[in-house]
C-alpha cells in the first residue's frame, strides 16, 4: 500500500472536519432508505457512517434505538441499559437522540455521572457487574462510537446482557427492525422532548469511572506495577479514556503520565495515518508517531483508540506489532494466573499470527480459533472456559485474576496495563519478551493488504468452498489445509484460509469497500511472504474468475 507523504505528520488545516456542518447535517439531512448506503447497516461493530453522506443521521439513531427498545421488550430484558459515548463529533448528538427514545420507552437508562465519555470496556464491565448472579432484571448496553474511524464518522453499537458485542442474529433483528422504521417514516417510534428526556425518572447517572477503576486490581496486578516504580506514558489519542488514566494513577499510586489530555472533535492533534487521513488507530506507527517520538522518556508507554477497546504498546524498540503483543500477553497470562482453570483455553482469530499457536502449545493450553470478530470469544470469557481472547487488530481481553469474567468486549485499558505488569514482574519489556519467544518458536513475518475486488468477486469469495480452489501448492510447499470454517467453533470464516507447513494466507471480502482483505504469514522470512502474497492473489484471481 502506498504511504502518503504526510503520514505521521501534523494534519493540515484543510483536512480538518467542519464540526458545525457535521452536526448540522446530522439533524437536517433525511436519509433515503431506498439507497442501500443510507440504510442502517448493523455489522459486527454496530452501525457506522457520516452525516455528510446520509449514513449517520438523527433518523438512523431514532430508528436503531427504537429497535433496541423493541428487542429488549420482546426478549424480556428489563434491567438497566448502560449508555456511553466517545469523543467523536457525532457521538454527543446521537447520545441526546438515544435518550429521547429510551425515556419515551420507559427504559431505565444509566449515563455517566459527570456527563463525560465512557470507554467500551467500561460499558461491558458495568453490564457484567450488574448481571453477576442475576437471572432477572438483567442489564445491557449501548456504546456510541465509530472506534478508531476518522472524525467525520459516527457509530452506534449494542451489547446484550452477556456484555459483549451482539451476535449476528441480534444485529440482524435490530437492523431489519430499524430499516422497517425508516421505510415507514418512523411510524411506531416513541420519542420524548429532549428537555424532558434528561430529567425523566428513568434517566439516571452512574459512576462509570470510579466503578471501573476501583475494580482494576481484580484483573491486573496494580500492586506490582506500583512497587516497581515504572514510569508509564499514556496517550488516550483524544478518546473516551481521557478521565480514566489520571484516576488510575491516583487510585493505585502508579507513576503514570498522560502525555496529551486534549479532547477536540476535529482531532487536529493527531498525526495523519498511512493514507493521509486522520484516524485514531493505536496500532498504526503513523497515528502513534507523537508517542513513539518520546518513548525514551518512559519505561513503557501505550495508547488507545477513541473508545479504548484497542491497545498500542510502545517500548524502547518502538510500537509493537499487534500479533507480537498478543503472543506475549498470552504467554505471560497463562504463566502468571494460577487462579484460572487449568483447562481455560487461549483464543485467537483465524487471521491472527501462528506464533500464537506456538504459544498455546508452549503453555500447554488448548487453542480456540474462531472467525474474525470479538463476539466469538464472548461465551468463553463469560463462563471462564476461555482465559484470553485476542484478535489481529489489536483487540483483546482476559479473565480476572480469580478466573471469573472481567469484560466480554475488547478492553484496551487492561491490555495496556498488562504490559506494565509484565515488565514490573519479569524485568523485561514486552518487546524483549517477544524476541525471546521468537528465538524459541521462530520469527514469523505477517502482513495484511487490501486487493481490488468487484461486488461479484466479493460475493464469490464469501461463498467459496475448499473444492472450488484448484491448487496443490503455495510458494513451493504442498497445501496442507483449505478452510472456510473455524476449527474452534465451526463458524464460517466468510472467506478462505490456505495453509502450508511454512506459511498461510486468508482472504475475506470487505463489507464497505471494493476490496478483499488478504492476510498472509511466512515462517521463512519477508521474501517468502511476498511470494505467498503474489501467488495468493493469482490463485484468487483465477478462482473468482471461473
Amino acid at each position: 500500500m502506498p504511504i502518503h507523504p504526510l503520514a505521521g505528520k501534523p494534519a493540515p488545516a484543510e483536512l480538518l472536519v467542519d464540526v458545525d456542518a457535521l452536526r448540522a447535517e446530522y439533524y437536517a439531512r433525511k436519509p433515503d432508505p431506498a439507497d442501500p448506503a443510507q440504510r442502517v447497516s448493523f455489522g459486527t461493530s454496530g452501525h457506522r457512517g457520516s452525516s455528510l453522506r446520509g449514513a449517520f443521521n438523527e433518523a438512523h439513531i431514532l430508528a436503531i434505538t427504537q429497535a433496541i427498545c423493541d428487542y429488549r421488550s420482546g426478549h424480556g430484558i428489563s434491567g438497566p441499559l448502560y449508555v456511553g459515548k466517545d469523543t467523536h463529533a457525532l457521538s454527543e448528538p446521537a447520545h441526546a437522540t438515544a435518550l429521547e427514545v429510551l425515556a419515551a420507552n420507559h427504559v431505565l437508562t444509566m449515563i455517566d455521572r459527570d456527563g463525560g465519555y465512557t470507554p467500551t470496556p467500561a460499558i461491558s464491565h458495568a453490564i457484567l457487574t450488574h448481571n453477576r448472579d442475576r437471572t432477572a432484571d438483567r442489564a445491557d448496553g449501548i456504546v456510541i462510537t465509530p472506534s478508531h474511524n476518522p472524525p467525520e464518522d459516527g457509530g452506534f453499537k449494542y451489547n446484550p446482557p452477556h456484555g459483549g458485542p451482539a451476535d449476528t442474529e441480534v444485529t440482524r433483528w435490530i437492523e431489519e427492525r430499524a430499516n422497517g422504521l425508516l421505510f415507514s417514516g418512523l411510524q411506531g417510534l416513541s420519542r420524548m422532548a429532549p428537555e424532558l428526556a434528561g430529567r425523566a425518572p428513568t434517566t439516571r447517572t452512574y459512576d462509570f469511572v470510579g466503578t471501573y477503576v476501583d475494580d482494576l486490581g481484580s484483573v491486573v496486578d496494580m500492586d506490582v506495577i506500583r512497587s516497581a516504580g515504572l514510569h508509564v506514558g499514556v496517550d488516550p489519542l483524544g478518546g473516551a479514556g481521557v478521565a480514566y488514566w489520571p484516576r488510575i494513577a491516583e487510585r493505585y499510586g502508579v507513576r503514570l503520565e498522560v502525555v496529551d489530555a486534549t479532547v477536540d472533535p476535529t482531532f487536529r492533534f493527531m498525526p495523519l495515518d498511512w493514507d493521509g487521513r486522520i484516524r485514531m488507530d493505536c496500532s498504526s506507527p503513523y497515528a502513534m508517531a507523537k508517542l513513539i517520538a518520546i518513548k525514551d522518556r518512559f519505561d513503557i508507554a501505550f495508547g488507545n483508540d477513541t473508545d479504548h477497546d484497542r491497545h498500542g504498546i510502545v517500548t524502547h524498540a518502538g510500537l509493537m506489532k499487534p500479533n507480537h503483543y498478543l503472543a506475549v500477553a498470552a504467554a505471560y497470562l497463562f504463566s502468571h494466573r494460577p487462579g484460572w482453570r487449568p483447562e481455560a483455553a487461549l483464543g485467537k482469530t483465524m487471521v491472527s499470527s501462528s506464533l500464537i499457536d506456538g504459544v498455546a502449545a508452549r503453555v500447554g493450553r488448548r487453542l480456540y480459533e474462531v472467525p474474525v470478530g470479538f463476539k466469538w470469544f464472548v461465551p468463553g470469557l463469560l463462563d471462564g472456559s476461555l482465559g484470553f481472547g485476542g484478535e489481529e487488530s489489536a483487540g483483546g481481553s482476559f479473565l480476572r485474576r480469580d478466573g471469573t469474567p472481567w469484560s466480554t468486549d475488547k478492553d484496551g485499558i487492561v491490555m495496556a496495563l498488562l504490559a506494565a505488569e509484565l515488565m514490573a514482574r519479569t524485568g523485561r519489556d514486552p518487546s524483549a519478551t517477544h524476541d525471546e519467544i521468537a528465538r524459541e518458536l521462530g520469527a514469523y513475518v505477517y502482513e495484511r493488504i487490501d486487493a481490488p475486488a468487484t461486488a461479484t468477486q466479493k460475493a464469490k469469495l464469501l461463498a467459496l468452498s475448499p473444492g472450488d480452489v484448484r491448487a496443490t501448492e503455495l510458494a513451493g510447499d504442498p497445501i496442507e489445509a483449505m478452510l472456510t470454517t473455524a476449527p474452534g467453533n465451526g463458524a464460517a470464516l466468510g472467506g478462505l484460509k490456505v495453509s502450508t507447513a511454512h506459511g498461510w494466507f486468508a482472504a475475506r471480502p470487505s463489507g464497505t469497500e471494493a476490496v478483499y482483505k488478504l492476510y498472509a504469514e511466512s515462517f521463512r522470512g519477508p521474501e517468502h511472504l511476498r511470494r505467498i502474497q503474489e501467488e495468493a492473489q493469482a490463485l484468487l484471481a483465477r478462482t473468482l474468475a471461473e
